[in-house]
């Protein structure tokens, strides 16, 4: 088959050629745009999930960092909770004979009263005394030459009350019958 072809049908064939390279040059940047866009979102994208896997590894962090200090405190509660028990139980038994309190002294001036020694000596520690200082016995000096002294007392059901637990020696007064 043998087409003849006008130069009007020409000139048409070439307007529709260069609308359709038009066309697709159009296409071509509106796909090299939604590219570009893409690319961005998927940097951005990129980028955020980092950013949530730095702070998710942060906060496991925090997490155990929380964990272990919850344990250590239910640890101390614990501690706490069976103190107060004990304490309620001595407290509901009264003093017996022979209980011992141990009366920390500030310069021979009373500080405070604690059941056991081991509490006074550690007390001392919060007051500038090195927790590991050596206590040694402080004979017959006055209490006053001391900057810490411990003084132990026993519970005497016959008196209802304490005495000292070492009295001082007797000396006898010279020229005395």
């Amino acid at each position: 088959m043998i087409r003849i072809v006008t130069r009007k049908r020409l000139a048409l064939l070439e307007a529709d050629a260069h609308a359709a390279f038009e066309r697709a040059r159009l296409a071509k940047a509106d796909a090299a745009a939604a590219s570009d866009r893409h690319a961005l979102e998927l940097s951005e994208a990129t980028d955020r999930s980092e950013r949530a896997e730095t702070t998710g590894q942060e906060l496991g962090v925090l997490l155990i960092e929380a964990v272990r200090e919850s344990a250590a405190a239910q640890e101390q509660l614990l501690l706490l909770s069976r103190e107060l028990r004990c304490a309620r139980a001595e407290l509901v038994q009264g003093p017996k004979n022979g209980d011992t309190l141990t009366v920390l002294l500030h310069f021979g001036e009373p500080h405070t009263v604690y059941r056991r020694l081991r509490d006074a000596h550690a007390d001392t520690a919060t007051h500038g005394v090195s927790p590991d200082a050596v206590w040694k016995p402080c004979g017959e000096r006055p209490a006053s030459a001391f900057r810490w002294r411990c003084e132990a007392f026993v519970y005497d059901a016959a008196s209802y009350g304490c005495r000292r637990a070492f009295p001082p020696v007797a000396v006898p007064v010279r020229g005395a019958a």
